[in-house]
Parts: structure tokens; sequence; C-alpha cells
């Protein structure tokens, strides 16, 4: 994805199939995934990432009906469904979890910092 970033957006976690940004204007989380953008607030970001992190990958692929190798999940306030492949998923859990481990990380820094001094 080539787009350029507003320089509002703090950029947390990015890979090749999206990324997720701060935005402190808004106080939220911006995930850009599948050529658009949507915002969080941090709470429903990380309801989200929970909710694709429940999405059982491995019965998907092993049903074999029609319907069961895709996922849609419509995030609570926001104007996204989101509509997912297997393939989809997995790409979504990487730059959430990426960005979810990169908060706490941050989180586990400021904390060291801060008894330091």
């Amino acid at each position: 994805m080539q787009t350029k970033t507003p320089q509002h957006l703090i950029e947390i976690f990015k890979t090749q199939q999206g990324a997720v940004y701060q935005c402190n204007s808004k106080n939220a989380f911006c995930l850009e995934f599948g050529n658009s953008r949507s915002f969080f607030k941090i709470s429903d970001f990380l309801n989200f990432t929970k909710k694709i992190n429940n999405i059982d990958v491995a019965e998907m692929a092993k049903n074999t009906s029609r319907h069961a190798d895709i996922a849609i999940v419509m995030p609570h306030y926001t104007e996204r469904c989101f509509v997912l492949t297997i393939t989809d998923i997995i790409a979504l859990r990487e730059i959430l979890n990426g960005a979810k481990f990169m908060l706490q990380l941050n989180s586990i820094l400021r904390e060291c910092m801060t008894s330091l001094a």
C-alpha cells in the first residue's frame, strides 16, 4: 500500500498489507487495511483485535462448504464491514498483534525510564 500518511498519524506498526497508526487529535488508532482506513477508540481497537484473534482459521480451512473460507466482522462504532479471507485474517492478525506488542513494549519502556529517574 503506497498511500501517503497524514502528518497527524504516528506509525505504531506496519507491514506490506497495512498499518496501525496513533491519532492524537482523535485520541484513537487508525487501521489501514484493504485500501481503506478505519478509526477505533482504544477499547474498540482492543475488542476488534480480540475478535480477529478468536476466528478459528483452522476450522475455516477444514470446512468444505462454499461460505466457510470467508469471515465477516463488523467492529463496534465504525462504518466498515470487514469481509476477510483466510489470508486476510492472517495478515490482519500480524498487523493488529504487532501494534499491540509495540504499544505494550512502549509502556514497559516508559515504566522502566520512570523508575530510573
